[in-house]
């Protein structure tokens, strides 16, 4: 027992570390549009620290990044696919990443452009690939969670709050995952499903039209979606 399965090791704190805050690093398009959790932070006597950071929006200690998302912006986000390859990236060099999701949850289902089984899937698919999610209703109970949570790991763990920089594509494999992913709605697990069928990026796209027939979990849809990015004049 590390004592991290509880939160004892933190209430029976020593007074001398009481008056100990922790710092909390906080990427600066996060500040910019979270401006109510920066001010809740510091009033609660966080040390905030403004970085540029490639993932994440809330780096607690050398282990632990925090995401945060609006349910609204969790739902649009599923829409286009973005969601999973930024928080499996960040899981890769924090592996503590978490995900709060602030706002009311059963909101979803008042949504006309995306199932609430899609949410749900979506919430279930993060969770069993390691990602917790942390549901608070506002921005002040987001600054109550971050606060206890950057405590957790700094004054209990012991842990200090460390920049580290995201994996890039290492190896041929990777690069390939990542192209097939980055197409709508194809997303890590069905990019890998596609390579390992085709076994090539390029075979893959040729092949486009059979993916319902030949790949597992994927659809007209899904095929025809990604035709559509392939055939389309770019206008930039």
């Amino acid at each position: 027992m590390s004592g991290t399965e509880t939160l004892l090791p933190y209430l029976k704190e020593k007074k001398a570390e009481e008056q100990e805050e922790p710092t909390i690093i906080v990427d600066s398009r996060e500040a910019n549009t979270a401006t109510k959790i920066v001010k809740g932070l510091r009033e609660r006597g966080i040390n905030v620290k403004i970085e540029t950071l490639e993932k994440g929006d809330y780096i607690l200690s050398d282990m632990c990044a925090v995401e945060r998302k609006t349910v609204q912006d969790f739902v649009y986000t599923l829409t286009r696919r973005y969601l999973f390859e930024q928080l499996f990236k960040l899981k890769e060099v924090y592996p503590k990443s978490l995900i709060v999701l602030e706002g009311y949850l059963p909101i979803i289902y008042k949504f006309s452009r995306i199932q609430p089984v899609s949410v749900w899937g979506a919430m279930f698919n993060l969770a069993k690939n390691g990602i917790a999610i942390v549901n608070t209703t506002s921005y002040k109970e987001t600054v109550d969670f971050l606060y206890v949570a950057a405590r957790q790991e700094q004054i209990v763990e012991k842990r200090h709050p460390t920049i580290h920089p995201i994996k890039k594509c290492e190896t041929i494999e990777d690069a390939q995952i990542y192209l097939i992913a980055s197409l709508p709605l194809v997303g890590r697990e069905k990019a890998i499903s596609i390579l390992k069928t085709y076994q090539t990026p390029l075979n893959a796209l040729i092949n486009v039209d059979d993916w319902p027939k030949t790949v597992y979990g994927l659809g007209p849809i899904i095929s025809g979606k990604v035709k559509e990015v392939l055939n389309t004049p770019f206008r930039g």
